[in-house]
């Protein structure tokens, strides 16, 4: 797995612990976010930074900005991976 597809499971694996199936429900909305989430495998395709920032947004739109704090949280040493250039805009 890539870094975005690493950054994404752990958003989803995070987010799934505080709210349930919710979390997988609405990260399989998100275009370009293929999801084997029996096996947490996650698959990106196009444009990953936004295909990130999309699913950071679908988590927002539930429960405001603390979500993207637990994003940012969950990503921790993986962010680090990446200039910042790299990392979508959500993360930083």
């Amino acid at each position: 797995m890539d870094v975005y597809a690493q950054i994404a499971e752990r958003i989803i694996s995070q987010q799934e612990t505080i709210i349930g199936p919710v979390a997988v429900e609405r990260a399989m909305t998100v275009k370009g976010l293929a999801l084997d989430w029996p096996n947490h495998t996650v698959t990106i395709t196009g444009n990953e930074p936004a295909v990130i920032d999309h699913l950071v947004a679908q988590y927002k739109q539930l429960f405001g900005q603390i979500s993207v704090e637990v994003c940012k949280e969950a990503v921790g040493r993986l962010s680090q991976q990446l200039t910042p250039e790299q990392l979508p805009a959500s993360l930083r």
